[in-house]
């Protein structure tokens, strides 16, 4: 028999290892019940809370308990007579259902592991070509170029975005670039161009830009650009090779032309629609003062004019005025000056001290 404890209760099977046990397992009276049971054969249990000395509501939770458990039974034919069950057949009818449930649930692992495993060659392989795949391509044939943008242009579902800086285009390529634009937004292609302010005085661009809104596209002007780019459907961008006019660089690593896309929505986001007609219009006041900070900066007039996408003959022009009109005797005075002024009196007045 199994010893009583310093408190004078007999150890449960959990609390014999030190432990508490948890609800739903086996407690103190249930061992008791299942032992008692066990020792005396058949028992009635309407006399066990009795015989045990425990009140009979515990005797018949412990009695619940075992029942289902099925480590106790009641009599065929006399349910108020209960016996005890070998643990190993209750142990038995318990967990065969539980068993077959997990063997199920392996087979199913299984058959899934062996399914998806076949796959995996085919993974490896496409991971392969992808590696081949350079994301970065250099470009250094013009038609090879116009090539591939042409058929960047007829796979294009989405979006195209271009970023033009400098001045207008020549009318030849602006009657190439319309056939092929037009194309895309009759697919249902949205397009969105960013110039310089400076080609809304250029008539090749002023016809281009009324044709093409005509059609459906965006066009808005900045007094400067980032840079020159095409990206078609946020997959595909080119941008041109640092060293020869005639050739590109195809970018298509995802994160890099995503970032290049983002920078032409910022851009775009400050951007001012385009009006061919500006002469009085903001746009012309922005391009003055990039003119004044960049000489401010200390760059030089071709510098500047490169920048600004216009002329040398025609940012000097805006030099000179500015200069008369501030009465300085150097470019860089003219930008202090200028800079000094739009910050109002008091800037004025620290900086004559």
């Amino acid at each position: 028999m199994g010893g009583i404890g310093e408190d004078g209760k007999r150890p449960g099977l959990r609390e014999t290892a030190g432990e508490t046990p948890p609800e739903g397992q086996l407690s103190e009276d249930a061992v008791q019940v299942f032992r008692w049971v066990s020792n005396q054969g058949p028992c009635d249990a309407t006399t066990l809370g009795s015989a045990l000395g425990m009140p009979e509501s515990c005797a018949a939770s412990a009695v619940a308990t075992l029942i289902e458990l099925l480590l106790l039974r009641h009599l065929p034919g006399n349910p108020g007579q209960l016996v005890a069950v070998a643990p190993d057949a209750a142990l038995a009818a318990l967990v065969a259902p539980k068993e077959a449930g997990l063997r199920r649930q392996l087979a199913e692992i299984d058959r899934l592991r062996a399914e998806l495993t076949l796959l995996t060659p085919f993974y490896a392989e496409g991971r392969r070509q992808c590696q081949g795949r350079t994301p970065l391509t250099e470009i250094t044939d013009l038609k090879t170029v116009v090539g591939m943008i042409t058929e960047a242009t007829m796979r294009c579902r989405k979006e195209v975005r271009t970023c033009h800086p400098g001045g207008g285009r020549s009318p030849a390529l602006l009657e190439q670039a319309f056939v092929r634009d037009r194309d895309m937004l009759r697919r249902g292609v949205r397009m969105r161009t960013l110039y310089q302010h400076t080609a809304r005085y250029h008539l090749p661009t002023q016809e281009y830009a009324r044709r093409m809104t005509d059609e459906g596209a965006e066009i808005r002007t900045l007094s400067e650009l980032f840079g020159r780019m095409v990206a078609f459907d946020a997959e595909t961008v080119f941008i041109p090779h640092q060293d020869d006019l005639d050739a590109a660089i195809v970018i298509q690593e995802p994160s890099t032309v995503t970032y290049l896309c983002a920078t032409f929505d910022h851009a775009w986001s400050l951007a001012d629609p385009y009006h061919p007609a500006w002469t009085e219009s903001s746009a012309r006041d922005e391009v003055k003062q990039a003119i004044v900070r960049l000489l401010a900066e200390g760059m030089k007039d071709e510098m500047v004019a490169r920048r600004l996408g216009m002329s040398l003959r025609t940012c000097r022009k805006h030099i000179a005025k500015i200069m008369e009109q501030l009465g300085a005797a150097s470019r860089f005075q003219a930008g202090y000056l200028a800079r000094v002024q739009s910050s109002g009196p008091a800037s004025a007045a620290a900086g004559g001290t």
